[in-house]
């Protein structure tokens, strides 16, 4: 189905708001929302949030305004981040809110798939029956048709004040070239990565989030160390590198450990920087490469793209804050945090783009896992 005939089915439905998180498999759905389909994002109210709970506490406040439902995205890894809104507002028990959840289904049964989505993927739908929430199944076969008596379900549902939700498989929709977002940095990421990891000590530890960079690190740490033993990489759980990375730095404050994040994953649960900077460990070096967007599902603009993160963490407690959007500016960095024995948070300002032969981690997260605690020195 092309992406411009659902968006414009939702919008006969009554959804007027559209909020959510991009995912990949949503990739099309995502590009007409960014406006690259012709005024077809002037049929919505869109607000990217930073995380998907905050999705669903938009569609409720949509609701309470104009009565109208609202349309919450996001990939099944976020259904993790929506239970509590949906569980403890959202359902008939408490408020009854009605809303509609645009669900794709990464790690689908029988599809081969990154093992971070292999269990949520397993239990998407069982989940979303565990939470009273119809759900209807969209692929590529799926007509126009077929879509409308969906959304007549939906309809049902949402006259009941309850929610309704699609989930939606790859390669449902029609594919076109990629939107070509833009943010004007110069900084290639993965320039940043690589120049990270060839400064980086033998007996330093880094973690690094979920997405490209991850990917990059890998890379980057095999082609100058020979091996990426000292890296953990967070390869889901979108946002929780930090505090990874800031329970580690307490049980080893004889090492130095570093957090190699996405603005995205920083902007998800920001409230992270408020306890490091209550409780700051010197050993700690927390580094954010700032494309302005969610690359790794589409590249769609945060909902806070061009945020001064570095100010914030001060703000919040940082003793240390330092800048780049440049090689040179970041190689200075680099210096100063080596003369400088306190945490620090690092804003780096990195240009949109990958490699299209990005590899991706060869090993499985349990094999991750061991080599990485025995640097730690917890595998003995």
């Amino acid at each position: 189905m092309e992406a411009e005939t659902f968006a414009r089915k939702l919008k006969a439905a009554g959804i007027e708001t559209v909020t959510g998180i991009p995912d990949s498999t949503l990739q099309q759905f995502c590009d007409v929302l960014a406006g690259d389909s012709g005024g077809a994002a002037l049929l919505f109210q869109h607000i990217v949030p930073e995380n998907e709970g905050a999705a669903v506490g938009i569609a409720i406040g949509e609701y309470l305004a104009t009565g109208r439902p609202a349309c919450v995205y996001m990939q099944n890894s976020g259904l993790g981040n929506i239970v509590n809104p949906l569980t403890s507002l959202a359902h008939t028990d408490v408020y009854g809110i009605p809303m509609l959840l645009l669900i794709g289904w990464r790690g689908e049964p029988g599809t081969k798939d990154e093992p971070q989505h292999t269990f949520m993927g397993r239990i998407t739908t069982e989940l979303l029956a565990l939470l009273e929430i119809p759900c209807a199944v969209m692929d590529g076969g799926t007509t126009p048709e077929e879509l409308d008596d969906v959304l007549a379900q939906a309809g049902q549902c949402f006259a009941q004040g309850r929610q309704f939700a699609i989930v939606i498989k790859k390669n449902s929709f029609v594919k076109h070239p990629m939107y070509a977002y833009q943010n004007g940095n110069v900084l290639p990421r993965e320039t940043a990565v690589r120049k990270i990891a060839q400064w980086l000590r033998e007996e330093d530890i880094i973690i690094s989030t979920t997405g490209k960079i991850s990917r990059e690190l890998y890379e980057a740490l095999d082609d100058c160390k020979g091996d990426h033993r000292q890296a953990f990489l967070t390869v889901g759980g979108m946002g929780h590198a930090k505090m990874i990375a800031y329970g580690i730095a307490r049980r080893r404050p004889d090492r130095r450990v570093f957090c190699l994040d996405g603005d995205g994953a920083v902007l998800m649960h920001m409230g992270g920087l408020a306890v490091t900077g209550r409780q700051p460990l010197a050993n700690l070096v927390h580094i954010c490469l700032d494309n302005e967007a969610h690359e790794s599902v589409g590249g769609m603009p945060t909902g806070a793209a061009g945020q001064d993160y570095g100010t914030v963490a001060g703000a919040c407690g940082y003793r240390n804050v330092c800048r780049a959007a440049t090689e040179a500016e970041l190689l200075a960095v680099l210096q100063k945090i080596d003369e400088r024995k306190e945490m620090t948070f690092v804003h780096v300002r990195t240009a949109l783009g990958s490699r299209d032969d990005l590899g991706r981690p060869k090993e499985t997260p349990q094999q991750n896992k061991k080599a990485f605690m025995e640097v730690t020195g917890a595998e003995r």
